[in-house]
């Protein structure tokens, strides 16, 4: 059986990843979160900004393979803290891909789509040339350059507007359709909304192969906030009005110190170009979930 670090365990991908791999003979997962309450029991308490700590618990469970789904994702509130940030996003990640060199492992990282500038209207590829504008892509950009510089194996996977279990885009509209008849979404960012279980089975896809390299991990299709807010309450069968706004609009409704790419779609080119797993589109991915939460119209 092969050992597996999950960190950040009870994040929103840390506890599909559970679902999907826990089960499996092949693999033993090695849940670690910064504190024990969650949804997934914590095996470690692992603080991965500590090369140390990092190090010494790699050494005791000799992983396999690493998946980090440990990151800050407020992207606002990281505008005022670039210290957290770095040492999260960036110094975490180094660290990991450290200890996973040290034990020969694979390291599975997670990115975002917000290390492209997100102003130009095509599909960005894996080769397109990124320009990071807020402290959230800045640093997880750095990460990603520590991982490239550090770790031997491994697979970055930038993903966009995800959802699973936790907090989330989805469960925020529905919470706040139980109280609103009306909710102002933007409808001018445009992106690719890719639910926890579609990335999390990319990862089971990756994982046994030498596939090494960069790639792109959204589901297929795109759309902006608002049609997909719409899509949320037609799937549940809500009756809340969505009204579209442009960003310069909702700025002056809510306040947001974090830039935020207007066209933010990734193309999944290197999973075209070296498999054949494809992403489900996001409207397909988003009626499973719908369903297997219990959000759906009956």
């Amino acid at each position: 059986m092969r050992n597996i670090i999950v960190t950040g365990c009870n994040g929103q991908l840390g506890i599909e990843i559970n679902r999907l791999l826990a089960g499996d003979p092949e693999y033993h997962l090695i849940n670690t979160d910064v504190s024990d309450p969650g949804f997934v029991p914590v095996d470690k308490k692992l603080d991965i900004t500590s090369i140390d700590d990092v190090l010494a618990f790699a050494r005791e469970v000799k992983p396999w393979a690493i998946i980090n789904c440990a990151a800050y994702t407020a992207v606002d509130a990281a505008e005022s803290h670039l210290d957290l940030n770095y040492k999260i996003n960036a110094i975490g990640p180094r660290n990991l891909a450290i200890a996973a060199t040290d034990q020969k492992a694979k390291l599975v990282h997670i990115s975002t789509d917000y290390v492209f500038p997100g102003d130009c209207p095509d599909p960005r590829t894996e080769f397109d040339p990124v320009g990071p504008r807020s402290v959230y892509g800045i640093t997880k950009l750095a990460g990603e350059n520590f991982v490239r510089d550090f770790a031997d194996r491994y697979f970055i996977i930038r993903t966009a507007w995800l959802y699973g279990e936790g907090k989330n885009f989805v469960r925020t509209m529905l919470r706040l359709s139980e109280t609103h008849d009306r909710l102002t979404v933007v409808n001018d960012q445009f992106g690719s909304p890719t639910s926890t279980r579609e990335l999390a089975k990319a990862i089971r896809v990756l994982l046994p192969t030498d596939n090494y390299g960069l790639f792109h991990g959204t589901c297929e299709g795109s759309t902006n906030w608002a049609e997909f807010a719409a899509e949320i309450m037609r799937q549940a069968g809500k009756k809340t009005e969505i009204v579209p706004v442009s960003t310069e609009e909702y700025q002056k409704i809510n306040p947001q110190s974090a830039p935020r790419p207007h066209y933010s779609i990734l193309d999944n080119y290197m999973f075209r170009l070296t498999t054949d797993h494809r992403y489900a589109d996001w409207r397909d991915a988003l009626t499973v979930y719908m369903k297997d939460q219990g959000y759906a119209a009956d």
